[in-house]
């Protein structure tokens, strides 16, 4: 990275040090000797507790090291220039606007009075990591610094600092993806987590060979894209608070501070240990979890798989479809579930007991995180439905009704414009499809019980919804079964064939992205309420989730904390918990 050199002395020194040890970041062994880079920001006195508060709302781009008194500070600054090239001193922005870039503030010294400098760090070295990791860098594709974006996602907004995150991306090679998070957790803690891993197009980012500061970083093909916050985020606060003066490090530029104030190497505890997780094709998206808690929700999918009829579902199993489940749907912002599976065709109502519980259970916990959340049911059960809705807002299961749907399209075209605003793919309504002991169709477009029975008169053609999604970028599916006639069990029709009873009629033969295998199907749905608790309670994944999608994630922060002890009371998942 092109830098230019500065030493702060005196009191920029002293207000860095004031600064608990805690807070710091660790610095790189390739840094000047007893110094670590930073970026300056210069504010009216008036906005500066403003934009204290900014950097301590949104520690991932701005790591705050300290601030002093711009006339005591500023006038300290000698220029070291680095041997590689002499780069401009400070911007200037006017009302938001970059009006020039300057080597000297000597003509500005009266309103410097009136200013404080904010020192944020820049200690964490992605190419560092890259080295320590041995994973070659890629080449930019200009002379300039590695690129960076701005995205759609808003920091947290303070008085009038109201601006978007930007983020620095390296492409990584997809297995050597676990191995370089293990490193930048250890060489920058915190600083060194990236907030998204995989397309940008979820950032909002629109071509990553156009960033917004510096020089793109090639790709290549087995290459991901890997985004970290930058403390570039610092010139768009700067630009959206129009304070009538200001000054601003230039992109590529930093200024160093002494060495001595920040704390030694982070230390990468067992329960900080991450694992990578890829949770979408289309988009491409992973996911990471600590090792710790990604193993509890490895438990759960082994308590969940008992089979105490015998089914041989056990010849069903997938390693981590249950983590990966949860994962994706720890990330989703609307989640649409469905169920219903009337194989007491002669009784009236004819579905089974095992599978509503379960869903009422997720969708309890989903509500609870704040996710948009709906029910699609058969026509017929519609009435059924809303009396188990309404009962368990009364066992204070849910705490408001959600909305239930029906479907009874004749094409792809209805599901489609079920899932989409308008049928437009690039809109849909929905993020995550999960179907929990829901009837599904078989290859002969009927829908039959364990003892194949065909039940197709009594079942919605809700399989075209998850047939749909298949082709819509964006949604993600969950199929939870306990016998592969379930939706969602395509996944593993083969082995359904080959080892359940009656598998060569009955086997599903519509997939779903993951394929949750239980004992009875009610125990997934209450396990992938429980391993979104595990996931919540993990500081590496919901750190990680909180960085890439903004303040707004946390709207149901508190609700969820109490949300499974309410679940557990009532449907019987308390085994599950530990």
């Amino acid at each position: 990275m092109m830098t230019i050199s500065f030493l702060l002395r005196s009191c920029l020194c002293s207000a860095v040090r004031s600064l608990p040890k805690a807070a710091l970041i660790r610095n790189t062994s390739s840094m000047t000797e007893g110094l670590q880079p930073a970026s300056v920001v210069v504010l009216p006195r008036s906005l500066a507790p403003a934009f204290e508060s900014f950097c301590q709302g949104n520690r991932g781009p701005l790591p705050l090291l300290g601030q002093s008194e711009a006339v005591k500070t500023l006038p300290q600054l000698s220029a070291v220039p680095d041997i590689r090239t002499i780069c401009p001193q400070l911007q200037k922005y006017k009302f938001g606007t970059c009006t020039g870039i300057l080597t000297s503030l000597e003509e500005h010294s009266e309103q410097l009075k009136e200013m404080v400098t904010f020192i944020i760090d820049c200690s964490f070295s992605i190419e560092e990591a890259l080295e320590q990791a041995g994973i070659p860098r890629r080449d930019l594709t200009g002379p300039s610094h590695a690129g960076a974006y701005k995205t759609t996602v808003p920091c947290a907004t303070i008085a009038g600092f109201c601006c978007p995150l930007v983020v620095t991306m390296r492409p990584i090679p997809k297995d050597k993806l676990e191995r370089l998070l293990q490193v930048t957790h250890a060489v920058g803690g915190q600083q060194g987590q990236p907030i998204h891993i995989g397309d940008p197009d979820l950032l909002g980012i629109e071509a990553l060979s156009k960033p917004d500061y510096g020089s793109y970083v090639e790709c290549q093909p087995e290459d991901v894209p890997v985004f970290w916050p930058s403390p570039l985020t610092s010139l768009e606060a700067v630009i959206s608070c129009k304070a009538p003066l200001a000054f601003a490090s230039p992109p590529g530029c930093t200024v160093m501070v002494p060495k001595d104030t920040v704390s030694s190497a982070s230390c990468l505890t067992p329960e900080m240990v991450p694992e990578v997780h890829a949770i979408s094709k289309d988009p491409l998206h992973y996911s990471i979890v600590s090792a710790p808690a990604a193993q509890k929700v490895r438990e759960l999918e082994s308590t969940i798989a008992v089979d105490p009829g015998n089914r041989g579902i056990g010849h069903l199993l997938l390693k981590d479809e249950l983590l990966q489940a949860a994962l994706s749907l720890s990330h989703a912002r609307s989640v649409l579930v469905t169920t219903g599976f009337p194989t007491h065709f002669n009784h009236e109502p004819p579905e089974e007991t095992d599978g509503p519980p379960g869903a009422i259970a997720l969708a309890a916990f989903l509500q609870a995180l704040g996710k948009e959340t709906a029910m699609v049911v058969d026509q017929r059960a519609l009435n059924l439905h809303m009396r188990i809705v309404e009962d368990a807002i009364r066992q204070g299961v849910l705490k408001t009704p959600i909305p239930i749907l029906t479907y009874q399209g004749r094409s792809m075209e209805d599901a489609r414009a079920f899932l989409c605003k308008d049928g437009d793919p690039k809109s849909p309504r929905f993020d995550h499809l999960v179907a929990i002991e829901r009837a599904g169709r078989a290859a002969d477009g009927n829908y039959y019980n364990a003892r194949k029975m065909n039940i197709k008169h009594l079942v919605d053609p809700i399989d075209d919804i998850f047939l749909a999604a298949q082709k819509i970028p964006g949604i993600s599916s969950t199929g939870v079964g306990d016998g592969g006639n379930e939706l969602g069990m395509g996944k593993v029709k083969a082995a359904v064939k080959k080892h359940i009873r009656n598998g060569d009629v009955i086997a599903c033969d519509v997939e779903a992205d993951f394929a949750v295998i239980a004992g009875v199907s009610n125990w997934g749905g209450y396990a992938l309420a429980c391993a979104l608790y595990i996931l919540n309670s993990c500081q590496v994944h919901e750190r990680y989730l909180r960085r890439a999608t903004g303040p707004s994630r946390r709207a149901g922060e508190q609700s969820w904390i109490q949300a499974l002890p309410s679940v557990a009371k009532h449907c019987d998942v308390t085994c599950l918990l530990l």
